[in-house]
This record gives structure tokens, C-alpha cells and sequence, in this order.
């Protein structure tokens, strides 16, 4: 079979709504596998065991920087859209990721993360409790979206009245687009979203505030520590990345507790368990399906196959976190599993430095909804529902929901 065949399909609608079997027989068959991605052409290795991708993710010899894995040569020139907002730290390793990192971690740490919890509670009960006589409602769009929105917009300082424009922008950020035409769509609403932003500086710089935005911008005035392109591209990734993984974890964790409902009325019953039932949902079906790409930066031999350098590679953390190696029952929805060692915020460098927000937002969310929403549940046949085309993540289009009103 050629490299740039598809032995396995991991786009189609089929593999969207249930990945499982073909994880199953990726890790069987083939666990280290190259052949096409989504373009039909590039070849690119998949990864699908735990124990390969636990230690690819902490493997310096894997790069995020494309640049460390190629001769400048054979590098294409870097379009304008990505030099202004692609100089951030997914995208750096080393020295460059470190700075770029530190310049905004201390608002994730644990701490400051636990310091949030009144105003994520408050957030939540106030967007539930014009529901809660409903009985129905649509969880993304009404709950799951505008709670992890709000926040991340009021940490970083931007105007909550334009939280339905970011939904927009960070859609054609992470999309693929599957044709030319969709990819022109997408490329304006990303050069819109990079004009709003650089707007945004330019507004904190005449009027700085106490935010991280106005934090970053004193930064990058500073001249040694950020650039302006870094700047812009910093906003842009956390504007984005702030919302977006928790949206699709607290609808990801409703859809299967309305599957499993013993699950879901034991955690109605127990509040205090769920920060347990959390790391168990983010592991059972969690947002992101696929680390970001790497390559390698030198040739590595590894589980019986040559990878050169330059070559692509994609560690599917979906199918690590159900690998029956690692985790007994690996396919059984389990809130007391413990130990839990899933790799749903990655590992190493790159370990998701929100972690501990989406922790928090997550525990937040489901106990709110829980208590407030009894018997929640799916409220249209599954077969009905449909997954956005975002190959990396599992990020369901809508979520009808009902639950049972008192007469």
C-alpha cells in the first residue's frame, strides 16, 4: 500500500461519531502508521498506542517548530495571516517556548485558577437559571459556549458583547477548510480576527487596565520579551484555546453521562466526586482528539518503523486514553478510576497550561448542571446529532438537551 493511501479513514462522518473501532484496529494493526492526511497527499505518521504517544509527547527529537525539522530551503515562504498571529508558543520549543509560556502562566496556576471559583460558579447559575422551568434548551449554544467564553475574555480583558464574534473566529481558526472556496472564508475571518485584536492592543495601550491584555502589551512594549507579531498571536491563542477545549469537554461529558445515566444520577447524588468524574470524562471522550502536529527533527527508529527527518506526525490522544494496555476496562466510563493517567492535556513542553481552568470549569459546570437540570439528558435520537469537521477535535455542531421539570 502506497504511503499516501488511506488504510484508515479518520475524517469521514462515520469515524466522527464513533472513532472507537478504528482506534481499536490502528492500535492492533498498525501503531505507527503512515499514510495520507487530510489534503489525500502529504503523508503523515499516526500514532494511536498510550505508551508511544506518552513518550513521543516528551521526546525533544518530536518538534512543533517545523523550521527545526527542515533545511531553510525547503521551507515555503510564511504567509503574512500566519506570521500575524503564528508566533506562539504551540508553535515554538526550546528557549522561545519558555518565554513565550512564562509570559502568561502565572495566570493559570492552580492558585490563581482556585481564586476564580466564586465568579465560574456565578456565571454558571446565571446562565442556567433562565432555563430551569424550560425544560429544554440547546447546551452549546445556550451553556456549554458562553461559560468558558465569558471567563477567558474577562481574564485576557475583552469585551463580553463581542463573545459571538470570537465564536466565529475561532471556528476559522481551527477548521479545515475542504475546498478552495471555504478556505478563502475562513482566511477573512482570520484576518478579521488579527485586526480586532491588533485593535484591542492599540486601545490598551492608550488606556492600560488591570488585565492581561494590558500585562502583554506592557511586555511587548518593553522591547526585549515579546514582539508585536507574538503579541497578536499570543491573544489570538488564548482567546481561542480558552474557550473552545471546554466547550467540547462539558458537552462531551453530558453526552455521556446521558448515555450512562447511573453515572450521571450518582454524581447528582455525590457533588463532591465530580473532580474525579472530570479526569474520567476528559480521558473517556475528551475534546481533543489529536495532539498538535509534530516532526522529527533528526531520523528516529521507533516501534519498528524509520522516521525521517521531516516527517510529520500526529499522536492521537483519543485512542492513547482508551489503549486496554494502560487502563483496565479501558472502554467503561469509570468516575472512581484511579490512578488516571490520560493524556488529554498532553504531556511534557506543551502540557496544556489551562488544565487547570478547564479542571476548574468543567467541575463547575456539570455540578451546576446536575443540580439544577434533574434527569438531563439527550433530548433527540443520536443519530440526529453531527460533529464539526475539525479533525483534531471532537466538537459536537449542537446539543439538545431536556430534563424533568416539577409540575
Amino acid at each position: 500500500m502506497s504511503e499516501t493511501e488511506r488504510r484508515f479513514d479518520l475524517y469521514g462522518d462515520g469515524f466522527k461519531r464513533d472513532p472507537h473501532p478504528t482506534f481499536t484496529a490502528m492500535r492492533r494493526e498498525a501503531p505507527i502508521w503512515q499514510q495520507a492526511g487530510l489534503d489525500g497527499s502529504t503523508p503523515i505518521w499516526f500514532v494511536s498506542r498510550y505508551a508511544d504517544v506518552d513518550a513521543m509527547l516528551r521526546d525533544k527529537r518530536f518538534v512543533r517548530d517545523a523550521a527545526l525539522a527542515h533545511d531553510p530551503a525547503d521551507l515555503p515562504p510564511e504567509p503574512e495571516l500566519l506570521r500575524r498571529i503564528g508566533q506562539h508558543m504551540l508553535n515554538h520549543d526550546g528557549v522561545d517556548h519558555q518565554r513565550l509560556r512564562g509570559l502568561v502562566s502565572q495566570a493559570f496556576t492552580p492558585r490563581r485558577v482556585a481564586e476564580m471559583r466564586p465568579r465560574v460558579r456565578a456565571i454558571a447559575d446565571g446562565l442556567l437559571e433562565p432555563f430551569e422551568g424550560r425544560g429544554s434548551m440547546e447546551l452549546i449554544g445556550d451553556f456549554a459556549f458562553p461559560l468558558p467564553t465569558t471567563v477567558i475574555l474577562e481574564m485576557i480583558g475583552v469585551p463580553g458583547e463581542d463573545r459571538d464574534r470570537v465564536r466565529v473566529w475561532g471556528n476559522a481558526l481551527l477548521a479545515a477548510p475542504r475546498d478552495a472556496d471555504e478556505g478563502r472564508v475562513l482566511e477573512a475571518q482570520m484576518v478579521e480576527f488579527a485586526d480586532y485584536v491588533a485593535a484591542l492592543v492599540e486601545e490598551r495601550r492608550a488606556h492600560p487596565q488591570d488585565d492581561l491584555l494590558s500585562g502583554l502589551v506592557a511586555a511587548e512594549e518593553a522591547g526585549d520579551r515579546l514582539s508585536l507579531d507574538e503579541l497578536l498571536s499570543t491573544l489570538v491563542l488564548l482567546i481561542t484555546a480558552g474557550h473552545e477545549t471546554t466547550v467540547n469537554l462539558i458537552a462531551n461529558a453530558v453526552l455521556a453521562l446521558s448515555r450512562h445515566p447511573h453515572v450521571r444520577d450518582a454524581l447528582a447524588a455525590e457533588p463532591a466526586a465530580m473532580p474525579g468524574a472530570v479526569e474520567e470524562l476528559l480521558r473517556f471522550d475528551g475534546p481533543v482528539e489529536r495532539a498538535l502536529n509534530r516532526w522529527a527533527a533528526e531520523d528516529v527508529e521507533w516501534g519498528g518503523q524509520t522516521i525521517r527527518r521531516g516527517d510529520p506526525l500526529i499522536l492521537i490522544l483519543g485512542s492513547a486514553n482508551r489503549d486496554p494496555d494502560r487502563f483496565e476496562a479501558a472502554d467503561v466510563l469509570d468516575p472512581a478510576r484511579s490512578p488516571n493517567p490520560h493524556l488529554a492535556f498532553g504531556k511534557g513542553a506543551h502540557y496544556c497550561m489551562g488544565a487547570p481552568l478547564a479542571r476548574l470549569e468543567g467541575e463547575i459546570a456539570l455540578n451546576a448542571l446536575l443540580a439544577r437540570l434533574p434527569g438531563l439528558r439527550v433530548a433527540v435520537p443520536e443519530e440526529d446529532l453531527r460533529y464539526r469537521f475539525l479533525p483534531g477535535f471532537r466538537a459536537l455542531e449542537a446539543l439538545p438537551v431536556a430534563w424533568d421539570v416539577a409540575g
